[in-house]
């Protein structure tokens, strides 16, 4: 019996074309309702939507059948990933089909600031034809500054310097190798705020790069700097731009993306320095039939061979391998998570080494979710399928060992990250089905993952544990585990404790100001 799919949003007849011509049934329904979801959803093994219908935990309990969820573009807001992977769904989008549209509606943007183009068209069409009014600027020779340099923002970067201007990035996961390749120079996010006549943003929004532009930084930018903002809302402090705009400050800001959407009411709207255009950087024709195109085929090869294409949750296992291999990718995801919030400077290379029997298994899944975890405090949608082209696009160096024997362990996995500052190293076995830190900064410990943690790295003195305990207590922080490491009396010593309170800002400062502290980290798993 044919597989049975349903389209629940609009996609071109091109894609529809392929279900036929591959043998796979389906219906196209467009605009249900949840209620109307519902009641239908049960019928099908798969679903191909974008970003009209919504698949919440309801939705998704009832369907009975459902085998694949698929989106056409990047966004899966509209899903319950979660509860789609607790019922066996594999979830799946499209990432890149819309790379090119995009990267050219920040070129648009650049050049929409730089000849004030909206404001003369007005102006013009209503007969006023103000030629002294729009003194703009050359692109020509001016320095644009990337912040981001993944596949949209490299595509951004090869037209800037086909323009002839000069581009430096900040990407914490850009290589100088892979820099020295795209033709840019790699800065820090100072020297670009200083340097650049042209901002533009393509990175995700995480904790990490939330309000990356902040009212602070944004202080430091040159004087007259366009800022252009086609990736997410909530990189930059709109309120801060807008007084910097009204300074004169920042000479214009072209926004496609903005903190609530639909944008109806923006501290940006109104200022005759500000391009905004309502969230159209997928919106070509082109993009549209790509992504539409890509989930069609990715639906049909799941459906019809159980190939798994742009998986957002679901590595590649067979059957016969899922049993063994469940708690070694937890482990390593666990692992890779550690050690990607330990880590602020580009990443050259990563090795993953297997001793014992975890030897033996199928280690790519645990590779891929190692890198999955490593990567992701910077790339929120990056997952296990995506991490190792997302890794090699950035030119880093990736490397699997193995080894038969573990000198302490059944098994050991060992991820040791170099950086342009040196190596960090740590490692974790699997006890009892779950996962553990047994090592990090070459001493041994033995550590449980909590949801939230503290990673204190200090000198072995007598009173920091007292200390550390006060100031937790003080602040309402209760402790859940405490595991500690050393060198031996007076040397380095780490601690990893599991707290039940995520620790704010404030907290981690007071943390780092106590005596003998190296390093103070807050962790979440």
């Amino acid at each position: 019996m044919a597989p049975r799919v349903l389209i629940a949003d609009k996609l071109s007849p091109a894609a529809v074309d392929i279900f036929k011509n591959r043998g796979v049934d389906f219906d196209i329904k467009v605009g249900l309702s949840k209620d109307e979801l519902i009641a239908v959803i049960g019928d099908y093994d798969g679903i191909a939507i974008r970003s009209g219908a919504k698949l919440d935990k309801d939705v998704i309990a009832a369907a009975h059948k459902l085998q694949v969820i698929a989106r056409a573009g990047i966004g899966v807001d509209n899903v319950d990933i979660p509860a789609a992977t607790a019922k066996g769904i594999v979830v799946m989008n499209t990432p890149f089909g819309n790379s090119i549209t995009t990267a050219e509606h920040a070129i648009a943007m650049m050049f929409a600031l730089a000849r004030q183009l909206p404001q003369a068209d007005a102006s013009t069409q209503a007969g006023k034809w103000e030629k002294n009014r729009f003194m703009g600027v050359e692109l020509y020779a001016k320095t644009l500054g990337l912040i981001g340099a993944g596949n949209i923002g490299g595509i951004v970067a090869d037209r800037a310097l086909g323009l002839k201007m000069k581009v430096v990035a900040y990407d914490p996961f850009l290589s100088p190798e892979r820099a020295i390749e795209m033709g840019v120079e790699k800065v820090e996010l100072e020297d670009l705020l200083a340097r650049a006549d042209v901002i533009t943003l393509h990175t995700p929004l995480t904790d990490k790069t939330r309000n990356i532009l902040s009212a602070e930084n944004l202080a430091k930018t040159r004087k007259g700097v366009l800022i252009v903002n086609c990736a997410r809302g909530g990189l930059v402090d709109e309120v801060a731009l807008r007084a910097l705009l009204d300074s004169g400050h920042v000479g214009g800001a072209g926004f496609d993306v903005f903190v609530t959407e639909p944008a109806k009411e923006n501290p940006l709207f109104g200022s005759d320095r500000v391009v905004a255009t309502p969230h159209l950087g997928a919106s070509t024709s082109e993009a549209q039939e790509n992504v539409a195109l890509q989930v069609a085929e990715q639906v049909s090869d799941y459906l019809l061979t159980g190939a798994v294409t742009n998986a957002l949750n679901s590595p590649s296992i067979t059957a016969e391998e899922a049993p063994k291999l469940k708690p070694f990718v937890a482990l390593a995801e666990k692992i890779g998570a550690l050690a990607g919030q330990m880590v602020d400077f580009g990443i050259k290379t990563i090795d993953i080494a297997y001793e014992g029997e975890v030897a033996n298994l199928n280690v790519k899944p645990m590779t891929s979710a190692a890198l999955s975890g490593i990567l992701k405090p910077m790339l929120a949608e990056i997952n296990m399928v995506s991490a190792p082209a997302v890794a090699k696009e950035r030119g880093i160096t990736v490397s699997e060992s193995r080894q038969e024997v573990s000198p302490t362990y059944d098994s050991l996995m060992r991820i040791t990250i170099t950086t342009e500052k040196g190596q960090r190293a740590f490692a974790g076995t699997v006890i009892a089905g779950a996962p553990r830190v047994v090592e990090v900064k070459g001493m041994e410990l033995d550590a449980a993952f909590s949801p939230a943690m503290l990673y204190i790295n200090n000198l072995d003195k007598p009173g920091f544990i007292g200390a550390l305990g006060m100031l937790l207590g003080e602040a309402g922080v209760n402790i859940a585990t405490f595991n500690l490491g050393r060198v031996s009396a007076d040397e380095d010593a780490i601690a990893l404790v599991g707290v039940d309170q995520a620790p704010t800002a404030d907290l981690l400062a007071r943390i780092q100001a106590l005596p003998h502290v190296k390093e103070a980290r807050a962790l979440t798993f």
